[in-house]
């Protein structure tokens, strides 16, 4: 019989779906109202409760949502004091944006080589260093 490991497991990331979203630190809207996060913010789902998720924020805060407050569509969040997205996914390529931490991006493909295709709200596609971003 083979034995898995528990710390097999993919990453679920899903992203706030409402303007705002409450956060709390129980699965219950009557438990504590830790702090209120906006759309697109990227999450990383720990807990899956049906309609309730556990979800680890880009510092590693743990807290409760309602699932209803999440959607599939990928986001980052760039970490970095400053980021550049490029044409291509190298730095050689055509500078598109510097864009600054915190800034949320949807994400279009998965990490190739280092590097992740995102979009700006404003429209601009391009290519980040996953090293700059959180929530692949």
């Amino acid at each position: 019989m083979a034995l898995i490991s528990p710390l097999v497991s993919a990453l679920e990331f899903r992203s706030i779906a409402a303007p705002k979203a409450v956060l709390y630190d129980a699965p219950s809207a009557q438990s504590k109202k830790l702090y209120v996060i906006g759309q697109g913010y990227p999450v990383e789902i720990i807990v899956n409760l049906g309609e309730w998720l556990k979800v680890r924020d880009n510092q590693g805060g743990l807290s409760w949502i309602e699932a209803q407050r999440l959607t599939n569509k990928r986001t980052v969040l760039v970490t970095t004091n400053q980021a550049e997205i490029h044409q291509s996914a190298n730095t050689s390529s055509l500078l598109i944006c510097r864009v600054e931490k915190d800034l949320v991006l949807e994400l279009l493909e998965p990490t190739t080589n280092g590097w992740v295709k995102v979009r700006h709200r404003d429209g601009l596609t391009g290519y980040i260093p996953s090293s700059s971003i959180w929530g692949l």
